[in-house]
């Protein structure tokens, strides 16, 4: 029986990563992964700035061609990260912006059109989540019904376990250009005085790693779900 990916993520979570060394360091589940393999990953300079927006799984888009209304369609993006379309079929959408999807389609239709514009329209996005693991009492996705901070998203995932080391939770972020970005941040002062710790408002598909031995334990974490997330990332820094 195959999982499903919430599922999996779940199940990874709850059972695999949230138990500290020796289940972690023998690659349970036949994932593989081994702390030493994710020692050494290399993140980039964390920026609060905002990147342009990239599609994902569940938002819903209009794709026109002005030269042929006929092929207009509103799509949503697929589980798989594709959309189908008239004459040139499926195409992958997921993890690109507009302008990005918008050359590879008019690419498609040139063999088709003799004017092959493409205009994409973000008519809906999918609902805003994010994913919360390690030493939390339910851990998995949590829905982002507004602002969301990474103290509330916490709480939000049944709260921390006694076990929770939260002087030193984990967020992770894709950057510009789909590279990672990490922030360690203290919320052990959240609970004791509201207002008063690094609370940091969370972006759509963030992660929130509460570790019980530190950050060597965030890096297996994110060997584990790698493959389970919406889009692509690298480990590696932008060259600048």
């Amino acid at each position: 029986m195959r999982l499903d990916p919430n599922r999996r993520i779940l199940i990874l979570t709850a059972t695999l990563l949230a138990a500290a060394g020796p289940a972690m360091a023998g690659g349970a589940f036949g994932l593989g992964a081994r702390p030493r393999d994710f020692a050494d990953i290399s993140y980039a300079t964390w920026t609060d700035d905002e990147p342009g927006y990239r599609l994902y799984p569940g938002d819903q888009i209009e794709v026109a061609t002005p030269t042929a209304p006929e092929l207009t369609r509103v799509l949503t993006v697929g589980p798989d990260g594709r959309i189908s379309l008239p004459l040139i079929g499926s195409v992958m959408a997921a993890d690109r912006a507009l302008p990005e999807l918008e050359m590879v389609l008019s690419q498609a239709y040139a063999t088709q059109l003799v004017r092959p514009d493409v205009e994409v329209t973000l008519k809906q996005a999918a609902p805003m989540k994010v994913l919360v693991g390690g030493e939390v009492n339910t851990p998995g996705w949590v829905e982002m019904s507004g602002d969301l901070d990474s103290l509330q998203a916490v709480m939000a995932a049944g709260g921390p376990k006694g076990s929770a080391k939260l002087g030193q939770v984990v967020i992770i972020r894709r950057g510009p250009g789909g590279h990672l970005m990490r922030r360690t941040v203290d919320l052990s002062r959240g609970l004791r005085q509201p207002g008063r710790s690094d609370l940091v408002p969370l972006r759509r598909f963030d992660i929130v790693y509460v570790p019980r031995s530190g950050l060597a334990e965030a890096d297996v974490y994110m060997g584990q779900i790698r493959d389970l997330l919406p889009f692509s990332f690298s480990y590696a820094p932008p060259v600048r």
